[in-house]
């Protein structure tokens, strides 16, 4: 290690070394917004009572203006109390921090323990030039430092700190990226709006939306109702009325679905552009850099020697469009504690061309065969199974509902079979394994499919599994388990399952590779 870069280092934070700091006033706006996303986010249960009591709420007007005044009190004291109890320290190779203000919080977390370093920048912050500075270690199901207000040169500079002790620990070339550095960081990927758009159509944000307002669609249906009726239609006597065809009925139930569904998909392109506005993939050396954002600017870098599993994800939709989303797996990433682009354990590069994924792969594992190898199928019986369970669970009640004389019911039950039986063959289709020297390969999925790659010698865990019925036909399920979590290939020959363990545990052993 180059000990005037240390030195220069050391100088660009000696002020804020071994003493207990405050933050900066900025971030008193900070933990109120952070307040309100929290008070928001359990908000939507209370959503069908104050559908139900608007009318009452609208009358008193009065009530409503001291409510809202003193929620806006009650954030601004909270925000200022997290504030005043909050306040961190850089001492020898550790970082420290005291929050809380009922329940206390201290964290006392060494540099060396530190696996990622990721920078957040809300849009008040862009103002004053501060930035929240987040550090992940390895195991962790959530952050374990988060240092909500630093100055931007500060953070940089402790960054560099943080990672050239690490480079010493472990007697890796150093690399600090500097401002010179920086600017020759290779531009791997960019995303324009249209791709983004591109990504909020095919992702599942629209179902998502759908789902989670299921809960509420009577109460909304309702005031629905009662604001067109508020305008002198009425709905009752036009539905019964016999002076428009059929077809006019089903056409405006049809437009009228169009357009709900129109608008859904508008929300989800829109959180699409907020999420990934000026996502750059940059290289500089071994370390991938990845920064997105609208309103806050994200920046995550992850080591290549830290990479685990690359992942070629296709929904129906983008598979028509013959798009990707790619995912650079590192740490946790099983893990969902933030949004696809925030996720500590990940670098998602949104709606890629499969030649743009092909590439993206290629850069970080040359010799990796995603796109041309061959998979081999798994056996049959696992349709085979999930159909006699399919069977059980819906023709037995089915039999059951019409010897009781319910026979809508029981065509009911008949029709979810019927629709259960396409799912469950194409399920068993999608599944897929694969390996060569270095990789293992895994496909799956049911309307849309998932390519999954990682190296051998990052296995960290293999099982093997047996049920009676696969003992039974000589089939076996094995599993794997990375740093980024497990994986799975089910009911493949019991012989390809112990070849393909003992090749992964002899590669393992006798290469000696860190997964880290």
């Amino acid at each position: 290690m180059n000990n005037e870069q240390i030195i220069g280092i050391n100088n660009s934070t000696e002020k804020y070394r071994d003493k207990w700091l405050k933050l900066s006033p900025v971030a008193i706006i900070y933990f109120a917004i952070q307040f309100i996303k929290n008070t928001a986010s359990n908000f939507v249960y209370l959503i069908p009572a104050f559908v139900i009591g608007y009318q009452k709420l609208a009358d008193n007007i009065i009530s409503i203006i001291v409510g809202v005044t003193g929620v806006l009190v009650f954030i601004a004291v909270s925000a200022l109390v997290k504030f005043y109890f909050y306040q961190y320290r850089i001492t020898g190779q550790r970082a420290q921090i005291h929050s809380g203000v009922f329940q206390k919080k201290h964290i006392d977390l060494p540099f060396e323990r530190i696996q990622n370093i990721r920078f957040e920048q809300p849009i008040y912050y862009r103002f004053t030039d501060h930035v929240c500075m987040l550090l992940d270690t390895a195991g962790s199901s959530k952050a374990e430092a988060k240092i909500i207000a630093l100055p931007k040169p500060v953070a940089e500079a402790l960054k560099q700190e943080i990672l050239l002790f690490k480079d010493h620990k472990t007697n890796t070339k150093s690399q600090p990226e500097s401002k010179q550095q920086e600017e020759r960081e290779a531009v791997l990927n960019t995303r324009s709006v249209r791709d983004l758009i591109i990504h909020g159509l095919a992702s599942n944000r629209i179902w998502i939306v759908l789902g989670a307002l299921a809960p509420f669609f009577n109460s909304i249906s309702e005031q629905v109702i009662e604001g067109i009726e508020s305008f002198g239609v009425d709905l009752e006597a036009l539905m019964s009325s016999t002076q428009y065809a059929m077809w006019q009925y089903i056409l405006v139930i049809a437009s009228a679905t169009f357009i709900i569904i129109a608008l859904l998909a508008l929300i989800s392109v829109v959180g699409s552009v907020i999420t990934f506005y000026d996502f750059r993939l940059t290289r500089s050396g071994d370390r991938y850099i990845r920064r997105n954002g609208l309103f806050t600017r994200h920046e995550v870098a992850m080591r290549l020697r830290r990479l685990q599993m690359i992942v070629y994800q296709q929904n129906w939709l983008d598979r028509l469009l013959q798009r990707v989303n790619l995912k650079f797996e590192q740490l946790n990433a099983s893990i969902e504690r933030y949004s696809a682009s925030t996720a500590g354990g990940k670098i998602m590069v949104p709606s890629v061309t499969l030649k743009e994924a092909e590439e993206l792969a290629a850069d970080a594992w040359p010799k990796h065969q995603m796109g041309t190898i061959n998979f081999h199928p798994i056996s049959k019986r696992l349709m085979v199974r999930n159909l006699l369970i399919a069977f059980w669970l819906v023709i037995v009640p089915a039999i059951a509902a019409s010897y009781l004389g319910y026979y809508e019911i029981s065509l009911g039950f008949g029709s979810l079979f019927l629709l259960l039986i396409p799912l469950i063959v194409l399920r068993w289709k999608r599944w897929g394994y694969a390996s060569d020297d270095q990789f293992i390969y895994i496909r799956k999925g049911l309307i849309g499919v998932n390519y999954r790659c990682f190296p051998i010698h990052k296995v960290q865990q293999t099982s093997f599994y047996q049920s009676w019925f696969m003992r039974r036909f000589k089939l076996c399920t094995v599993g794997f388990v990375l740093a980024c979590g497990g994986q799975s290939i089910p009911f493949i020959k019991e012989i390809s399952g112990d070849t393909l363990i003992d090749e992964t545990l002899h590669q393992v052993e006798s290469l000696k590779k860190s997964w880290m």
